[in-house]
């Protein structure tokens, strides 16, 4: 079975940084597109960064040039590099990817589980 397990979230002041990582196990045969995503409280999930299989980066406005995604093949793994972060960077963030677990299956998209992350003095 797929899982995508996130880590790294936590409480920091304004300004500060944290590092989220999600590493994805199980049967997998390839990985596409993996990316970021959160949600606040009362509103629609969101993409906030996503990193294709050849190393292409797109980030939501709100984001750019604070954070930086980036991918690790041999471990399967994404990583979210935030600093400058703001109370409305608040939210859970969930990890994302395009995932085949054969190589005549369909790609299916997968979830991690949610990683919280609190902005506040």
């Amino acid at each position: 079975q797929v899982q995508l397990v996130e880590s790294g979230g936590g409480l920091v002041q304004p300004g500060g940084s944290l590092r989220l990582s999600c590493a994805a196990s199980g049967s997998i045969f390839s990985i596409n597109t993996m990316g970021w995503y959160r949600q606040a409280p009362g509103k629609q999930r969101e993409l906030v960064a996503i990193v294709t299989s050849g190393g292409d980066t797109a980030y939501t406005d709100s984001v750019k040039g604070r954070f930086t995604i980036s991918r690790d093949n041999t471990n399967k793994a994404v990583h979210l590099q935030m600093t400058s972060l703001k109370p409305e960077d608040t939210a859970v963030y969930y990890c994302n990817a395009g995932i085949k677990i054969r190589w005549n299956s369909p790609e299916v998209p997968r979830w991690g589980q949610g990683t919280q992350v609190t902005v506040s003095s």
